[in-house]
C-alpha cells in the first residue's frame, strides 16, 4: 500500500485545451478518495495521469514517495478499474481474475489460491467456471474488481465502475464496495460525477469544475460548510436554494428579507459567521437546502422574528419517504455565473419571469396539493449566506 501524493498537476492538450489545472491532492495511504463533479471537469484525466495513461504537463505525482511522471503504467503497480469491464469473453471468470498474475509467471499453487480468496471476498466463487456473457452486469462488474484486487497493488484506480449498472444494483455494488476497501485497507482514488456515490463511499470529496480542484473535505463538512455557491449547488440532492437578500442587524437580532418575505437569523447563526456583521445592509445570497424545509402544518411550533414563507405549491412530487414541493416566490434569482453554469450541467432551463422556484423535501406526512396555498417552515439554524460578488461562503 502507498499514498498517492498530486503536486500542482496540470494538463494540457497540443491544441491548447487545459483540462486540469494546479491540482494538489494528498491521499494518504489506506484513503478512499473520491474525485467528483460534472462531466468535463477533469476528474478522469486527473486519475489517468495517476495511472501513466495520459501524460502530465505540469508537477508531479508521487506514489509512495516516488516520482512516476515518466514510470510507465505497468510499472507504478497500481490497478485501474473502467466503467467497460474490459473482460476477456472467451476466458472464464477464474482466468479472467488470474489473468494479471498468469503474465507475471506466479506458480499456479499460488494463482489458485489467491484467486479462491479473491473470489470469495467477492461472492464470486460458485461462478468460477462461467464466461462473463452468462454473467450479470453486477457480477462482471465484482470480476473485473477481483482482476485488480488480487495483484495486491499499492493502489486501486476506479473511474466510473457503476456507471453501467441500474439503481438496485449500484446501491449494492456501494456498498460491496466501501466494505472490499475497507476490509483491504488499499488506497483508492474513485471517480464518479454522482454525488450519492461521493458521499456515501469517499473518506474525503474532492469536488472539482472546470479543470479546478474547488474544495476537498469530508462528505459531511462539504454539505454542512460548502466553500462556494459551486460546492453548495453541487453538493446535495435536489440543488440548494439561492435567493438574493438583504441582511439587517439590530444588536444581537439579524433578519434576512427578499420580495415580502422575512427568515429571522439566529444569534448562534450570528456566532458562527462573524463575518456576517460586515453585510448590515448588504445584500447577498441565502441558501436553503430542500430538507431544511417543511410543511409548517406538519414542522410544529414557529420561532418567534420569522421562519416561515408563504406561497402556492406549483408541483407536488411524492416519492414515498419524501415529497418534494416546488413553489414560487416573489423574491430576487440569483444569476450569477456559477449558478448559471451548475444549471447547464444539469440541464436546467430556469424559471423565466416567475421570480425564484424553489424545492422542499417535506414529510410524507404533507397533505399538500398542487395549487394549494401553503405554508412553508424553514429551519433558519441551518441557513447558508455568499457572497454575490465572489460566490464564496461567508464565515470569518
Amino acid at each position: 500500500m502507498a499514498g498517492i501524493e498530486i503536486d500542482r498537476v496540470g494538463k494540457v492538450y497540443a491544441d491548447g485545451t487545459r483540462a486540469v489545472c494546479d491540482l494538489t491532492i494528498d491521499v494518504m495511504d489506506g484513503e478512499f478518495l473520491v474525485l467528483v463533479g460534472p462531466s468535463g471537469c477533469g476528474k478522469t484525466t486527473a486519475l489517468r495521469m495517476v495511472a501513466g495513461l495520459e501524460e502530465i504537463s505540469e508537477g508531479e505525482v508521487r506514489i509512495g514517495g516516488e516520482v512516476v511522471n515518466r514510470v510507465p503504467a505497468r510499472d507504478r503497480d497500481v490497478a485501474m478499474v473502467f466503467q467497460s469491464y474490459a473482460l476477456y469473453p472467451h476466458l472464464t471468470v477464474f482466468d479472467n481474475i488470474a489473468f494479471g498474475l498468469s503474465l507475471r509467471k506466479v506458480p499456479k499453487a499460488t494463482i489458485q489460491r489467491s484467486v479462491a480468496e479473491v473470489a470469495e471476498v467477492l461472492e464470486l466463487t460458485e461462478h468460477l467456471h462461467r464466461k462473463p456473457r452468462n454473467l450479470s452486469g453486477g457480477q462482471r462488474q465484482r470480476v473485473a474488481m477481483g482482476r485488480a484486487i488480487v495483484r495486491q497493488p499499492r493502489a486501486f484506480l476506479m473511474d466510473e465502475p457503476l456507471s453501467n449498472l441500474d439503481a438496485k444494483l449500484r446501491v449494492q455494488m456501494r456498498a460491496q464496495i466501501a466494505r472490499i476497501q475497507r476490509d483491504l485497507g488499499v488506497t483508492t482514488v474513485y471517480v464518479t460525477h454522482d454525488q450519492t456515490e461521493a458521499m456515501t463511499l469517499g473518506d474525503r470529496v474532492a469536488v472539482m469544475r472546470g479543470g479546478v480542484l474547488l474544495q476537498i473535505a469530508s462528505p459531511q463538512e462539504l454539505y454542512d460548510r460548502p466553500r462556494n455557491m459551486l460546492v453548495a449547488g453541487f453538493i446535495g440532492s435536489p440543488a440548494m436554494n439561492m435567493v438574493g437578500a438583504e441582511l439587517a442587524l439590530d444588536g444581537e437580532d439579524a433578519s434576512v428579507t427578499f420580495g415580502g418575505h422575512r427568515l429571522a437569523v439566529p444569534a448562534s447563526v450570528l456566532h458562527r459567521r462573524p463575518a456576517l456583521r460586515g453585510y448590515d445592509g448588504r445584500r447577498l445570497a441565502v441558501g436553503i437546502r430542500p430538507e431544511d424545509m417543511e410543511d409548517a402544518e406538519v414542522a410544529g411550533p414557529v420561532v418567534p422574528g420569522g421562519d416561515t414563507l408563504s406561497s402556492v405549491a406549483d408541483l407536488v412530487e411524492a416519492m414515498g419517504a419524501d415529497v418534494m414541493v416546488h413553489f414560487p416566490i416573489d423574491a430576487e434569482a440569483v444569476r450569477t455565473e456559477d449558478i448559471e453554469s451548475l444549471e447547464r450541467d444539469a440541464g436546467g432551463v430556469g424559471h423565466p419571469g416567475r421570480g425564484t422556484v424553489l424545492v422542499g423535501r417535506f414529510s410524507p406526512r404533507t397533505r399538500i396539493f398542487e395549487g394549494q396555498p401553503t405554508t412553508v417552515r424553514v429551519d433558519v439554524e441551518n441557513l447558508h449566506f455568499f457572497d454575490l460578488e465572489t460566490g464564496t461562503s461567508i464565515w470569518h
